[in-house]
């Protein structure tokens, strides 16, 4: 198997918010398949590339419901190491963390997931609005050592 491709970022451009879930799990996915995440080798694999995909549809989301106009952009950078997610709207309120959210009632338990799921998450000011940002180790160390 050939080592995967390191140090890459991947962006995509988002217009509004209208199919902006699905167009971004799309192409999170084909990233995921360019630097070998999928298809997965194993189960912990696997369920670290779902966790993403799951993840990245929160971000993305949360744009969608909290920012105006939805999200601006997707970010990917893989460097070997980790994955760093960002989903930059123009809303520039942080997000926060619902405390005492009723598991019955729907909605608002997107970021609860992020941070039960990300290694880290948080959120850095950028050009009016923010970006909200997660990480994810590597799942790769097991198949391809350095």
């Amino acid at each position: 198997m050939p080592l995967p491709d390191r140090g890459q970022t991947r962006r995509l451009a988002l217009a509004g918010s209208e199919g902006a879930v699905q167009l971004c799990r799309d192409f999170s996915r084909r990233a995921l398949l360019s630097w070998h995440w999928l298809p997965a080798v194993d189960e912990e694999q696997q369920a670290v590339s779902e966790d993403v995909l799951l993840m990245v549809s929160e971000l993305v989301t949360n744009a969608c419901l909290h920012a105006p106009g939805g999200p601006r952009e997707l970010r990917l950078h893989w460097d070997g190491d980790r994955l760093r997610v960002e989903v930059a709207d123009a809303s520039p309120v942080p997000p926060r963390l619902r405390s005492n959210a009723d598991p019955a009632i729907p909605g608002g338990h997107g970021l609860r997931v992020v941070d039960r799921l990300a290694r880290a998450w948080g959120s850095l000011p950028e050009g009016g609005g923010k970006q909200v940002w997660l990480e994810v180790p590597s799942p790769l160390d097991r198949h391809f050592p350095r």
